[in-house]
This record gives structure tokens, C-alpha cells and sequence, in this order.
């Protein structure tokens, strides 16, 4: 019981001890002058910035060295001037901490690495994010003023099959990969300024680590469902000459009736060439860039740089067109969700939203029930119910 009341004793002196120094040591700060030191003789002298001394921009690494250890301000400005080391990688480049200065028409000299985030921080993503916003505002008052597209007459029972089990596996497929890139594309990009302030930047830097390789391992799987949608859905959206007047009329989007049309209106054909077509090869393009699986391509900065700018752009504005293609194919159309689901669609929704592609099923130019090849047109079209 002595030896504890001992400890507890001595422990109490320090603490008394400590405090007590903490407070002498607070009084000589606020009494010191600011900006010196005491010197010999007991005189204080002023701080110097030694950038400001004679010769200091001349002085080599080793005369500094001499009277400031430690100060290797020579080493990292030749760093800042695109000094090269010595590397055991691919390419020279890669002993280049930081990219030279370069000089852009009609803009001052500036570096490389830095023009580059600058173009990402003050054009893509600015006016990307606002073309997005755009979008989602445009859908919804388009929603909340017109409302779904409803059928104008009651359901025949009738089924007519729209999409086959592999056109709806092959849509599912890559609407699932875009669905996972733009998610985690959009918080990457955006999630710092969104994100970061309510949920923390552990919490943040976990999130944004794990879509990365989200982003990363899915990239591949867009890229070759892209490529079997193309090839399946390319014949039904070749350009026809009922196109034109769909989109003199807008479709009849301001009106009570539907601008016939063929298996898909041009509307759904502008969004397969540019957004499917276009700017799918182009974000998949430079999205196998960016992942390093282009053989033969050497994978210097200037060029991921350039990839990166030409990926993010194209990706933004993907996102926005395919916004409005979504909201159609979902809550937008009455039935158009089901004819993606189950592949059939009633022939009333046929006539209405697709008035010469039912035409063609009713004169039997092309059958109403392609995933069974001895089924007759128009009898499949009453037989499935």
C-alpha cells in the first residue's frame, strides 16, 4: 500500500513539475520578439531568407550543403525543369518526376502535367457535370408536365415478340456494365466535391478505391457486350426514308399521335450510332488505353493524358444522352420496360409506337415470333397470350 502511495506521489510531482514548465516556456514565447533568435552576446539578430542572399540561385548543391544541411532546393528545381534519372522501366520518361514546361499557342508557358489537370478541373468536368444536370433536369419536367406515354387504346391480349432471349441477354449484359461504369466514373470525378464533404474522406478515399477497380474490371466487359449489341441491333437501325418525317414531327412528341415508324424510330436510331456506336467505341477505345491493354502502344503521359481528356468527355457525354434513352425505356413509355423484360409487347403498344413495324408483322414481311423459325406471322402474333 506504501510503494502505491509512493507512485502515485512521484507521478503527481511530474505532472506539477510538467505544468509548471509549460507555463514558463508560454511566458518567454509571448515575451520574445517575433522574426529573431538570440545570438552571441546576447543581442538577437532578424531572420533572413537565404533566397534573398547574393549568389543563392548560383550556389551548387554541394556549397549549400556547407552551410544548410539538408536543403536540396538545387536537386528539386532541375526536377521541376524535366531532369531525366535513371530508371529500369520501359521508357526513358519514366525518370521524369515532372513534366517540362511546354508553350501553348496563344498561352504562357506552363507545365505539361499542370495544362492537363487544368483542362480536367476547369472545361470537362464543369460543363461535363452541367450537360448531366441538364439532362436530368430536362427529364424530369419532361415527366412531371407531359407524364409517361400511355396507350390511346385498351390491350388486344395479343403478344408480339419484340426482342429474343439474346438481344435482351446482350442489352441486359451491357446495360449492367454501363450502368456500374458511369456510377463509379461519376463519383470519381465528382465525388470530392459531392460526396466527400457528408460522408468523410475515409470513408471517401475507401469508396472511390473500390469502384476504381469496379471501374476498372468492368471496362472489359463493356467493351465486348458493346461490341455484340452493335452487331445484333445494326440491321434494324440502318437509316430509312420514314425516318425524316419522324424527326421533321419530333416523333409527334407535342402531339396526341406517334410518328410511324419501322422497328425503331429515328430517335432510337440516333442514340444507337452516336451514343451506342460513336461514342461507345470512343469510350472504349480509350478506356482500354487508360487500363494498358492496347499492345504495341507505348504508355508515355502526353499520350494517357490525351486518352484521359478524349475518355472523360466522351463518357459525360454518354451518360447524359443515355439518361434520356432510360427514362423512355423505363417510366417514360407505358409497356416499353415489359417489351425489354419479358421480349413481347401487345399489339395495341405495337400500332401505336411502332405503326409500319406491325404493318410488316400483319402482312407477314417479317414473322411476329422470330425465336420459334416454323411459327407464321400473324397466327403467332394471336396464338401467344
Amino acid at each position: 500500500m506504501n510503494a502505491i502511495t509512493q507512485s502515485c506521489a512521484r507521478t503527481l510531482r511530474l505532472l506539477v513539475l510538467a505544468t509548471a514548465a509549460w507555463a514558463a516556456g508560454a511566458v518567454l514565447a509571448q515575451q520574445m520578439p517575433p522574426a529573431t533568435l538570440p545570438a552571441t552576446g546576447g543581442q538577437p539578430r532578424e531572420l533572413v531568407d537565404a533566397a534573398s542572399q547574393p549568389g543563392y540561385a548560383t550556389q551548387s548543391n554541394a556549397e549549400r550543403q556547407k552551410v544548410q544541411p539538408g536543403n536540396n532546393a538545387p536537386m528539386w528545381r532541375q526536377v521541376g525543369q524535366g531532369a531525366e534519372g535513371v530508371v529500369n522501366f520501359p521508357y526513358r520518361e519514366y525518370g521524369v518526376l515532372i513534366q517540362p514546361t511546354v508553350q501553348y499557342p496563344g498561352s504562357a508557358t506552363t507545365n505539361a502535367g499542370e495544362a492537363w489537370r487544368q483542362v480536367r478541373n476547369r472545361v470537362i468536368l464543369p460543363y461535363g457535370g452541367a450537360l448531366v444536370l441538364i439532362a436530368l433536369l430536362a427529364v424530369g419536367i419532361f415527366y412531371f408536365t407531359k407524364g409517361p406515354l400511355k396507350l390511346h387504346a385498351p390491350p388486344t391480349g395479343r403478344k408480339i415478340e419484340r426482342f429474343t432471349a439474346f438481344e435482351r441477354a446482350a442489352h441486359w449484359a451491357n446495360a449492367a456494365a454501363f450502368v456500374l461504369l458511369a456510377v463509379s466514373g461519376l463519383v470519381m470525378a465528382f465525388g470530392q466535391y459531392v460526396l466527400r464533404p457528408v460522408i468523410g474522406a475515409t470513408l471517401f478515399g475507401w469508396l472511390t478505391y473500390a469502384l476504381k477497380n469496379v471501374h476498372n474490371f468492368v471496362g472489359p466487359l463493356f467493351a465486348v457486350s458493346l461490341v455484340i449489341v452493335i452487331a445484333t441491333f445494326v440491321r434494324d437501325n440502318l437509316p430509312r426514308r420514314e425516318d425524316w418525317a419522324w424527326l421533321v414531327r419530333f416523333g409527334g412528341l407535342f402531339g396526341d399521335q406517334e410518328v410511324p415508324s419501322h422497328r425503331f424510330n429515328a430517335g432510337e436510331k440516333i442514340v444507337f450510332w452516336a451514343g451506342v456506336f460513336v461514342l461507345g467505341l470512343v469510350v472504349v477505345g480509350s478506356g482500354l488505353v487508360l487500363d494498358k491493354l492496347v499492345p504495341g502502344l507505348e504508355y508515355l503521359r502526353a499520350q494517357m493524358q490525351l486518352a484521359h481528356m478524349i475518355h472523360a468527355s466522351a463518357a459525360l457525354l454518354m451518360v447524359a444522352l443515355f439518361i434520356g434513352h432510360i427514362y423512355m425505356g423505363t417510366v417514360g413509355t407505358e409497356g416499353a420496360y415489359q417489351a425489354m423484360k419479358t421480349g413481347y409487347v401487345d399489339e395495341t403498344w405495337a400500332r401505336e409506337h411502332h405503326q409500319l413495324w406491325y404493318e410488316d408483322i400483319q402482312a407477314g414481311r417479317i414473322p411476329a415470333e422470330r425465336s420459334a423459325p416454323a411459327a407464321q406471322p400473324v397466327a403467332a402474333a394471336r396464338a401467344v397470350t
